[in-house]
């Protein structure tokens, strides 16, 4: 691998996977980083891994990012020029259960590749966020520009944390940094843990959907071709710091530093139950449903303010839920051999 191979962690992962193909595809080397662990069937990630596999300009290695010197030698022999850290432990309902996971996963192996870009010249940090960050905020759309400093998951406190821990690297060693807030991505090859795939999964199984607020939830979906397009542009584009901001009126989103956020989303939130009636359209059956009550950590809804993504890049989401559901239900299809 030469010195401008592009490092993604979490290459294993949905979105990770999807990002290392196009910058594949694009002609870009990538080393792919993954722990591959069994959060969800690891079948599923090797199949990921197999495809990216077969690029020529593809290296993989296995790796616990909480394995502080394993990663800073990875760091130092690599020199990576651009690093998409994606690798995380994902979920809200889970980190209910447990919360040591998220430490390990989203803070720990958060501060070694921090220490890695930091020590060996990485020109752009690009890291995962959520929109879980918005926690218990009901303005919508979720802008950028709002406070966000009252998250209702752990997995959500673990996410700000990486902002601020990103800000205060690029404020005192001028590592650029942009901050990636994704909103409800699905498509194909996406996780069984996920809305998408736990809905399809009910309706070719027979078994109920478990709809939270009783089917009341607006989520943002965002096809992943669209999000893996807008991480790609970005990372040619490294915050440089607003000359306008100003302690006394804190903007959010940006700073003095090489730091910024966006949200990653579709603008269009959905309702839940739309989402479930195009499943049952492309499976051709009708799903069985229980109604509960609102989960602990969960919010009803999700809508993304996207201008400064459009400004910054041209982004516009160019996937419609309707096809976007009839890529993934094709992708189920062929994945469990339906």
């Amino acid at each position: 691998m030469s010195r401008n191979a592009v490092l993604v962690t979490g290459a294993a992962g949905f979105i990770g996977f999807h990002v290392a193909e196009r910058l594949l595809s694009g002609g870009r080397e990538v080393v792919g980083l993954d722990i591959v662990n069994n959060y969800y069937d690891p079948r599923l990630k090797e199949a990921r891994l197999d495809i990216l596999g077969r690029h020529p300009n593809f290296s993989f290695v296995k790796l616990d990012l909480a394995d502080r010197a394993t990663t800073k030698s990875l760091f130092a022999q690599h020199r990576f020029p651009v690093v998409v850290h994606l690798a995380a432990q994902a979920g809200v309902r889970y980190s209910l259960e447990n919360p040591h996971a998220y430490i390990d996963a989203n803070i720990e192996g958060f501060i070694n590749v921090l220490e890695g870009c930091r020590h060996n010249g990485c020109d752009h940090l690009l890291f995962a966020s959520s929109s879980s960050v918005y926690g218990a905020n009901t303005k919508l759309p979720f802008s950028v520009h709002d406070n966000v400093d009252h998250p209702i998951s752990l997995y959500a406190a673990s996410k700000k944390a990486n902002e601020l821990m990103a800000h205060t690297y690029s404020h005192l060693y001028r590592l650029p940094a942009t901050g990636l807030r994704f909103f409800t991505v699905y498509g194909p090859w996406g996780r069984p843990d996920m809305a998408m795939y736990l809905f399809a999964k009910a309706i070719v199984e027979g078994t109920p959907i478990r709809l939270f607020n009783h089917g009341r939830m607006r989520r943002d979906f965002t096809y992943v071709d669209d999000v893996s397009q807008a991480i790609v542009r970005l990372m040619d584009r490294p915050p440089q710091g607003n000359p306008n901001w100003s302690g006394a009126n804190p903007d959010p989103a940006t700073s003095a530093a090489p730091w910024k956020v966006y949200n990653i989303g579709n603008n269009n939130p959905e309702e839940l139950m739309h989402v479930v009636a195009l499943l049952e359209k492309q499976f051709g059956r009708t799903a069985a449903k229980e109604m509960l009550p609102m989960q602990p950590g969960d919010v009803p809804a999700t809508y993304a303010d996207i201008e400064d993504l459009a400004r910054a890049i041209g982004f516009r989401p160019a996937t419609t839920i309707e096809n976007g559901v009839a890529r993934f239900a094709k992708w189920y299809r062929d994945y469990h051999n339906l």
